[in-house]
């Protein structure tokens, strides 16, 4: 397995803890009752998102899903501005009027987020074709979960973007479960890399929980865009360690499917990565207790923020405002 230098390997264990603290504070929140909106936990999934973001340029675009936090907490949205959407607040990335299923946010790259399963694609792939249009230099990442892989748009994305080598990656973050469907119970396939042969695309399947594989598949897929080679399907294999969305349970996943998260867990594993690199248990924890401090503030700021007034009903609604 290649290696990672020091200096990427402390950026992507940074982007991870700031995934993992934010969503800790996210759920302490619902429990407390201090907020309450949609969340989708991240859970399990924030060493593929952040690894995946650190092989990208602040310049480059990604596509995600509702469950997006970890891609845009490690792509770098503020997180005064990512909290204060989140929450509904007019000091918001979108002015409260996304919320936590429509986070956007282009000064980060972060350019939609969508509610709708799989529709990201097709959208990545007009930004992915605008860039190359334009010459720009830049790469679209789409994030999406294994599910998406069964409706259309998925298939028809996939064949345009290799038809005409477009600048983009997909990433399929594989938690082996479509909502509250088994991977096994929605497909026959083995894999969702493996469909990329069928588009003569490159596929790959890669362990998400390991630092090193996944930090690499993601370089490698995003070096071949930006060289105008073309697109990669990534297979990120990972674990939701939480339900659907907060609140659900596990009830429908079997004992052995939880004690294997259990095993896996990415963030020991990452953290034991760390201190074999000599990184000390002060310097990792000084880094997190950071981020604790940084996250608080934030949130006490869009707790504190004024709710979007009934004069943004129709502003970012009509080209013109009506009279």
């Amino acid at each position: 397995m290649a290696d990672i230098d020091r200096d990427t390997l402390l950026d992507i264990y940074t982007r991870t803890m700031k995934v993992n603290r934010t969503d800790e504070k996210f759920r302490s929140l619902l429990m407390q009752g201090k907020v309450a909106v949609m969340y989708y936990c991240v859970r399990g999934q924030e060493l593929v998102s952040a690894a995946a973001m650190a092989a990208l340029k602040d310049e480059d675009y990604v596509v995600c899903t509702y469950r997006g936090q970890g891609e845009q907490t490690a792509k770098g949205i503020p997180a005064e501005k990512w909290w204060a959407e989140c929450l509904g607040k007019v000091t918001g990335t979108c002015k409260g009027k996304g919320g936590t299923m429509h986070i956007t946010h282009p000064e980060k790259g972060i350019m939609v987020t969508t509610g709708v399963v799989g529709s990201g694609l097709p959208i990545a792939n007009g930004l992915a074709m605008a860039s190359q249009n334009t010459g720009d230099g830049k790469v679209t990442m789409v994030s999406f979960g294994d599910g998406a892989a069964n409706i259309g748009a998925f298939h028809e994305a996939l064949n345009m973007a290799q038809l005409y080598k477009l600048p983009v990656v997909f990433l399929c973050q594989n938690n082996r479960y479509g909502e509250h469907t088994a991977f096994a119970d929605h497909t026959q396939s083995e894999s969702i890399y493996g469909r990329a042969a069928g588009y003569g695309m490159k596929g790959v399947r890669v362990d998400g929980n390991d630092v090193f594989a996944m930090y690499h598949a993601a370089k490698d897929a995003v070096d071949r865009a930006r060289a105008g080679e073309g697109p990669t399907l990534i297979e990120a294999m990972c674990y939701r360690m939480m339900g659907h969305f907060f609140g659900a349970d596990f009830s429908y996943m079997p004992k052995e499917h939880l004690a294997e998260m259990q095993r896996e867990d990415p963030l020991p594993k990452l953290r034991a990565v760390m201190l074999e690199r000599q990184f000390t248990e002060d310097e990792l924890d000084a880094i997190v207790a950071g981020i604790d401090a940084e996250i608080e503030d934030a949130v006490a700021k869009a707790l504190a923020a004024d709710l979007p007034g009934p004069e943004e009903l129709q502003i970012d609604v009509f080209e013109k405002v009506p009279a």
